[in-house]
C-alpha cells in the first residue's frame, strides 16, 4: 500500500484502502472483519462559538464558513494529526492477541482496536468529505504510515506494545491524553469536528477503563513487583506529557483565538485564557488527573507496601522547556548528566527489566486477578457510553 498515488474519489473508494489496511497490518480476524464501521456524530452543548474572536457567533457547518486559509489548515492538521494517532495504536497493539491473560481481555483488546479503528475512520471521513482534494490525499497517507515502521507523526506512537502491561498502563495514561485532545477539540469553532469528537469520547470511556481496571488486577494479583510496575507508569506518564505539545506554542495560541481548540476546562472556566501557556496549562491538569487515578491504585497495595507515585512532569521530556534536562522522577530537583543516566536505569524500564517482565508474563498464570462479574466487551460495543471526562 505505501506509496500508491492518491485516487480516492469518494468516501467509498477510501473504505477499500481502510479494508487493505487491516488486512495488510494483521488485526482482520473474526470480530474485526465482522463489524460494521460507521461515520457517527454526536451532540454538542451550543451552536454557538464558545471562546476566542469568533465568539458568540454561529459555530461552521462547512469549510466554506471558515474565515480564512490559515484556519483551514490548521483544521485540517489538527485533525490529521488526531487520526494518525488512532490507526498508530491499532498498529502498535497489533500483536496482542496470542498473548492475552484471559478471553475477557482479549475481547477487551479486540474491541479497543475496533472503536480506535472507527476513530481513525471518523476523522477521515472528515477530511474527505469536508476538506476537498487536500482532505483526501492525507486521509490515504494516514493509512500508509506504519506506527512499526517509525512512520506516524508522533513518536509515542512508533513505540511497540508487546506485553500486556504496557497495553494497560498505555490504555490508562496515553489514551487518557486522547480523551484531553478530544476534550478540546470537542468545543471546536468547526461543528463537524465538535459532533465528531462527542461520540468518540463516549468509546473513549471504555479503553481508559480496561487500562485503569487491568492495572488495579495486576496490583491485587501481587506477582509483578512494584518497583516494575512503577517504572512503566513512569514510561508512558513522562511520554504522555509530551503529547500536550510545546510550551508558548503559537499554533495552541491561534487556535484559541480562532475557537477551534479550547481548553479541556472551557466551559467551566470563566478565566480568560493565557495564551501564550495553552499547552502547559492542560499538561497540568491532565498530571493532576492522574495523580488522582494513581492515589486510588495505591488502595490495592498490601498494608506495609511503598506506595506508587507520579512522575514529576519535568522528567524524560522530549519536547518543551524541559526537553532533555536532567531531573529527578520523584522530586523534580535537577540532577548531572552522570546522575541522570544512572537515574534513568532505574526509574525507567530497560532490557533487563523487560526480560524479567516477560519471564512473570509467561510462566506465572496468575499474575492477573481474573475479571469478575463482566459482561462480554464485544456484547456491549456500540452502547452509549457515559462520558469520558472524569473516568
Amino acid at each position: 500500500m505505501p506509496g500508491k498515488v492518491a485516487k480516492i474519489g469518494t468516501f467509498s473508494d477510501w473504505v477499500g484502502l481502510f479494508n487493505e489496511w487491516r488486512k495488510d497490518i494483521g488485526v482482520n480476524q473474526d470480530d474485526v472483519s465482522s463489524f460494521h464501521f460507521d461515520t457517527l456524530y454526536g451532540a454538542i452543548e451550543t451552536d454557538d462559538i464558545q471562546f476566542g474572536s469568533y465568539k458568540g457567533r454561529k459555530k461552521w457547518e462547512n469549510l466554506r464558513q471558515v474565515p480564512t486559509q490559515q484556519m483551514r489548515d490548521a483544521l485540517m492538521n489538527m485533525i490529521v494529526y488526531q487520526g494518525d494517532t488512532e490507526f498508530a495504536s491499532v498498529e502498535q497493539q497489533r500483536n496482542l492477541f496470542e498473548t492475552a491473560p484471559t478471553d475477557w481481555d482479549r475481547r477487551a483488546l479486540t474491541r479497543v482496536m475496533i472503536e480506535e479503528m472507527r476513530h481513525g475512520w471518523q476523522m477521515c471521513a472528515v477530511l474527505i468529505d469536508f476538506f476537498g482534494y487536500s482532505g483526501k490525499v492525507e486521509a490515504q497517507k494516514m493509512l500508509e504510515r506504519r506506527a512499526f515502521e517509525n512512520q506516524r507523526l508522533l513518536g509515542t506512537f512508533n513505540v511497540d506494545i508487546d506485553n500486556w502491561l504496557d497495553f494497560f498502563t498505555y490504555t490508562d495514561f496515553v489514551d487518557r491524553d486522547g480523551k484531553f485532545q478530544l476534550q478540546m477539540l470537542k468545543y471546536s469553532a468547526f461543528a463537524p469536528l465538535g459532533r465528531s469528537t462527542s461520540y468518540m469520547l463516549r468509546e473513549e470511556a471504555f479503553h481508559m477503563g480496561t487500562g485503569n481496571d487491568g492495572l488495579r488486577r495486576i496490583v491485587e494479583a501481587g506477582v509483578i513487583p512494584r518497583w516494575l510496575m512503577q517504572k512503566y507508569l513512569n514510561k508512558w506518564i513522562s511520554s504522555s506529557y509530551d503529547l500536550f505539545g510545546t510550551d508558548h506554542s503559537s499554533s495552541a495560541h491561534w487556535a484559541y483565538v480562532w475557537g477551534i481548540k479550547g481548553r479541556y476546562d472551557e466551559p467551566q472556566n470563566e478565566k480568560g485564557a493565557a495564551l501564550d501557556d495553552l499547552n502547559d496549562y492542560n499538561r497540568h491538569l491532565y498530571r493532576q488527573e492522574v495523580a488522582g487515578l494513581i492515589e486510588r491504585l495505591n488502595t490495592f497495595l498490601k498494608p506495609g507496601e511503598k506506595k506508587f507515585y507520579t512522575p514529576d512532569i519535568k522528567f524524560n521530556r522530549s519536547i518543551g522547556r524541559w526537553a532533555g534536562k536532567p531531573f529527578h522522577c520523584e522530586t523534580g530537583e535537577a540532577l548531572d548528566d552522570c546522575a541522570y543516566r544512572q537515574h534513568c536505569e532505574e526509574y525507567l524500564p530497560g532490557a533487563k527489566d523487560k526480560s524479567v517482565l516477560l519471564d512473570i508474563l509467561k510462566n506465572e498464570k496468575k499474575w492477573i486477578k481474573e475479571k469478575e462479574g463482566a459482561r462480554d466487551p464485544l456484547a456491549t460495543i456500540g452502547e452509549p457510553r457515559k462520558s469520558a471526562i472524569n473516568v
